[in-house]
This record gives C-alpha cells, sequence and structure tokens, in this order.
C-alpha cells in the first residue's frame, strides 16, 4: 500500500520511513512532489490537515501529514506551530535555533523544560476518511547546542533522562523515543483500520 508523506523535506521522509517499516512494513511512503499549501490553521491539528489533504487531492492516494514543533514552556508553548519560521520566513533552522538559545539566555536550567510534539494526520481520499494524532517528546533546553545528527532543534533538546542532545543520539536511538515515534504509536491503529485489509 502506498501512502505519500506530504512534505518536501527529504530528512523528515528518511525519518519516517525509519519508523514506518519497523510498525507497518507492508506500507510504503512515497515523497510528494506537488504544491505546497498554506499551513493557515491555528494549531498543530489543523495545520497537519491542510497538508494532508493537499497531497491527497494532489496524487489521489492516502495521505500523511505531520505538523510538529518544539514547546517551551516558560515561553508560553512557543514557538509551537511556529517552531520551523521562528526566526523569521526564509532564515532557516540555525537561525531559529540561535534565536530559541537567545530567548532563553537567562533562564534557569529547572526553568527551560520543553517537549517535541508531533500531530500526524492520515487523509483517505476513496473514502473521505479522517483524522489526527499526536505524540509527545518530553525534555528541557540545553544552554548551548550539541551533536550533529538529527535536524532542527534537535542540537539544543536534551530529552527527558537523558544528559545528551537528540543530535547526539543515533537515528535508530531516536526513532524508537522521539515525538514522531510516539505519534505513530498512536497511529498505527489508525492505519490498519483505514488502510490494511487482509
Amino acid at each position: 500500500m502506498r501512502v505519500v508523506l506530504a512534505t518536501h523535506n527529504a530528512n523528515k521522509v528518511r525519518e519516517f520511513q525509519g519508523i514506518l517499516g519497523r510498525m507497518l512494513p507492508e506500507l510504503e511512503i512515497v515523497a510528494y512532489d506537488g504544491p505546497e499549501p498554506v499551513e493557515d490553521g491555528t494549531s498543530f491539528d489543523e495545520n497537519a490537515l491542510i497538508k494532508a489533504r493537499a497531497a491527497a487531492a494532489h496524487t489521489g492516494l492516502p495521505a500523511l501529514a505531520d505538523d510538529s514543533g518544539i514547546c517551551v514552556d516558560v515561553l508560553g508553548g512557543a514557538p509551537g506551530i511556529f517552531s520551523a519560521r521562528w526566526a523569521g520566513h526564509g532564515r532557516g533552522a540555525q537561525a531559529n535555533l540561535e534565536l530559541l538559545l537567545d530567548q532563553l539566555a537567562d533562564i534557569a536550567p529547572e526553568h527551560r523544560a520543553a517537549r517535541f510534539a508531533c500531530h500526524i494526520a492520515l487523509v483517505v481520499p476513496e473514502t473521505g476518511f479522517e483524522q489526527v494524532v499526536s505524540g509527545s517528546w518530553p525534555g528541557s533546553i540545553a544552554t548551548a547546542a550539541r551533536g550533529a545528527e538529527g535536524h532542527g532543534y534537535d542540537p539544543i533538546f536534551v530529552p527527558e533522562g537523558l544528559e545528551v542532545t537528540a543530535a547526539q543520539l543515533t537515528a535508530e536511538q531516536k526513532n524508537a523515543v522521539s515525538h514522531r515515534a510516539r505519534a505513530f504509536d498512536a497511529a498505527v491503529p489508525m492505519l490498519r483500520m483505514s488502510l490494511i485489509t487482509d
């Protein structure tokens, strides 16, 4: 069963394939090459559905999309849905990371709690099925970037119970415990019910 992943981010495609491959090997994730919709939702759920609906409409295939980001407690949950453009449109991941570090520069370690959130939407055009599930990865924000693996805010996110950042984990380690892995744990029953027939 082919499912299109509504992203142009090659890192995300690899990450999804790595997670999904061990959970549902009968599904094949294919890259999306269509136009990017305007993500004008006000929540992770809304933005995930916007992307999944656009990919399903463009390809005719069942579509998965995620909207994810980092949510910092002392910032009231920000950057949240604005994580990918926190430093401004087109500024890039490094600028986003540096701005967040700067904003938290004077914040004590005990007040640097954060979590990665991932909301995954599935849209099946053939049946009209739509659903969103979510996963959360608690931790805190480091005082400086460490590690070369991963992407986005991984170099400054220290997962709960660890002393290394997400960027210091191997892809296999991260894929086993990340917010996307946790969202996929919730998504497996949804995917089986809506896509996989015996």
